[in-house]
Formats: C-alpha cells, structure tokens, sequence
C-alpha cells in the first residue's frame, strides 16, 4: 500500500513556516528539498503567489540560521567520508541530486577529503563492507564495481587490486570497462 500524497490547501505563510521547521527538526534539508516539500503542500505552487510564499519562508528560514546549504554540504561531506566511507566522486553525486549549488559542493568536498588518503579510505571500505582479496575474476570484478560506486578513482581501485595479486589482463579489462 503506497503513501498518498499530501492534500493541497491554502496555507498563510505562518503555517507554512511552522511545517517548514518541523521538517527541519526531523533532519536537515537543502533549499531545494524544502522547496520541494512545500510546493507538494502549497496550492497554487506554480503561481506567483505560491512561488512568493515559498520564498518569503526560505528567506525567513535563513534568516533565523535553520537553513544553510553550505552547512549541510559540509556536515553530509564529513558523514559521508568518516560513516559510510565513501569516496569523493560519491559524495559530490550525492549532493548533486540532493540540490546543493557546485561551488558550495567543490568547496564542502575539497574541505572535508583534505588530506585524507583515498588508497587508504578505499581499504577501510572493504572493511566496512567485509570484502575480502578475490579467488577469481569474478569476485574482482564485483569488488571493483563496488568501489566505482562508492566514488573511487579507478587508479585507486587498480592499484589495491594489484596489492592482492590480481591477474594483468582482468586489471586491463576492468580499466577498459569503466572507461566506456
């Protein structure tokens, strides 16, 4: 049983603060996840009236401190890197589909891999998810496409499959497969 969508009606801009903030007390949010959420609940969404609406909250919101994109990019970079241990590439596609503007994703990202060794965050990774050195091609093949989605660079991913003794031809193949 799906989840029906929320019904829509004329909220005056307090109401729609007050939702606004609920939502922002259950977890953080970018701008454009807000404005999202409150387009679903605002009636005439695409007027001009509901578009001033959202933007008069959003204004208010930053105003009051509760809404930083730069913020948010930072804190879910840090998270990101030091709970799931995913690497750069995976962060930045991560806050590219959550809304966050380039420049604030460049610098949030630059700030929170400075100095870390992707080698080394690759490895811990594998030891996150409990991957271990591969019997076979096969195995090789699904370690390196778990590292391509986790955000590894594919010299990263070469060279710690070659620290495990895989055969030069299958690091050939799987170089080539991810260039195209």
């Amino acid at each position: 049983m799906g989840f029906s969508r929320p019904r829509k009606k004329s909220y005056s801009e307090e109401q729609l603060y007050e939702y606004a903030v609920n939502a922002l007390a259950r977890r953080m949010r970018t701008v454009a996840e807000l404005k999202r959420m409150m387009r679903a609940r605002v009636e005439d969404a695409e007027s001009d009236y509901g578009q001033t609406l959202i933007e008069l909250v959003i204004r208010r919101l930053k105003d009051h401190g509760y809404l930083n994109d730069s913020q948010y990019a930072a804190s879910f970079s840090s998270l990101r890197r030091d709970n799931q241990k995913f690497g750069r590439m995976r962060v930045v596609t991560d806050l590219k589909a959550k809304g966050v503007h380039a420049d604030l994703i460049d610098n949030a990202v630059d700030a929170a891999f400075e100095g870390v060794n992707e080698e080394k965050q690759a490895r811990e990774f594998l030891r996150k998810k409990r991957l271990e050195r591969p019997n076979d091609h096969q195995q090789a093949a699904r370690i390196f496409r778990q590292l391509v989605r986790a955000g590894f660079r594919t010299k990263t991913i070469l060279t710690i499959l070659k620290n495990w003794n895989v055969d030069e031809d299958m690091l050939m193949a799987l170089d080539s497969e991810s260039e195209s």
